[in-house]
């Protein structure tokens, strides 16, 4: 979904055991929702499972009514040259603004790369890195 200023990801909170997954996925599957990107984080008895999909409004309502503990943030998602620098380059103009990245996943599809990003000053972050050049998909 379009914020404005990049995409919306779900975040759901899990225990860390077998079917937990596929619990959630069944639930997005059953409502026709993709899942465009994930990744998962663990910590120790639970995880996250960070996600971006193409109903974002519906997935978390499912989620949230399938008794999930879910959240909305706010993400932004750059496109890059899949090639050796792109994240270097992206890092190092953050770096320079003091724009923390709390975390990241990304992955590639033919010679262009995506890059999900969690910023701690989002709106900041979003405006320095289009003036830089990097294209925003929201």
């Amino acid at each position: 979904m379009n914020t404005g200023n990049g995409i919306r990801q779900l975040s759901v909170f899990i225990e860390n055991k077998p079917g937990r997954l596929a619990a959630v996925t069944e639930k997005l599957y059953e409502a026709g929702i993709n899942i465009r990107a994930l990744t998962i984080a663990e910590a120790g008895d639970f995880g996250i499972i960070r996600m971006v999909v193409d109903q974002t409004e519906k997935a978390y309502t499912i989620l949230k009514n399938s008794g999930f503990t879910v959240s909305l943030i706010d993400v932004l998602t750059i496109e890059v040259k899949d090639e050796p620098g792109s994240l270097f380059e992206i890092s190092k103009i953050l770096a320079r603004e003091n724009i923390n990245i709390e975390y990241l996943y990304a992955f590639t599809s033919g010679a262009r790369a995506l890059i999900v990003l969690r910023l701690d000053d989002h709106n900041r972050g979003f405006e320095v890195l289009r003036e830089e050049g990097f294209r925003v998909v929201v």
